[in-house]
């Protein structure tokens, strides 16, 4: 009986956070006082509002854009979804969107 309950318990684990894995929620924090529209493939193209939160659940794997240069330029990618975010991260959006900036400039 022993034999049989544990390759099932290893199975149900692995499914079981593999399954959790693929997915992580986010509150993405405006703390600014503008605007922020970001740009998220097949999920959507939130614009948060100043000093707001918003809720959102995204794949491992989903690349998230901005708009450094304003709305009618050129977006670039802002950050791709990877294990290292925790679930129910509290991103905050304006602060990571200037350190981000800064490192476009850099890079140039």
């Amino acid at each position: 009986m022993k034999t049989l309950i544990l390759p099932f318990l290893i199975i149900l684990i692995q499914s079981t956070s593999s399954a959790y894995a693929q997915s992580i929620s986010f509150t993405f924090h405006n703390g600014s006082l503008k605007s922020i529209p970001l740009v998220i493939p097949s999920v959507m193209n939130p614009k948060l509002n100043p000093m707001s939160n918003s809720g959102v659940s995204l794949k491992v794997g989903q690349k998230v854009y901005f708009y450094p240069y304003g709305t009618s330029k050129k977006r670039e990618l802002f950050f791709t979804v990877d294990e290292t975010y925790q679930q129910n991260q509290v991103l905050e959006i304006d602060e990571l969107i200037d350190k981000r900036k800064k490192e476009l400039k850099n890079s140039k």
